[in-house]
C-alpha cells in the first residue's frame, strides 16, 4: 500500500499545510484542506509530491482523514 497521511504531510512544504490548517488543528483533517495542497503542488510544477487516489482512498476509508465533517 501507498504511504499513510503522516507520511505524505511530512513530505509537503510545512508552511502551506500550517496555513491550510490554521484554526483547525484541533480536528482531523479534511478532504478538502489536502485539496488545497494538491492544487499548490500542481500550479507549483510538482505534482509529484500529490498522493495517488489509492492513498486518499485509504486515507478516507481507515479514517486518517475525514471527508466531511458533520
Amino acid at each position: 500500500m501507498g504511504r499513510t497521511y503522516a507520511e505524505w504531510e511530512a513530505t509537503q512544504d510545512q508552511a502551506l499545510v500550517a496555513k491550510v490548517r490554521a484554526g483547525d488543528e484541533a480536528n482531523k483533517v479534511l478532504l478538502n484542506q489536502i485539496n488545497w495542497i494538491w492544487v499548490a503542488n500542481l500550479m507549483g510544477g510538482k505534482p509529484e509530491m500529490n498522493p495517488s487516489s489509492a492513498e486518499l482512498l485509504d486515507w478516507v476509508t481507515s479514517g486518517q482523514i475525514d471527508a466531511m465533517r458533520k
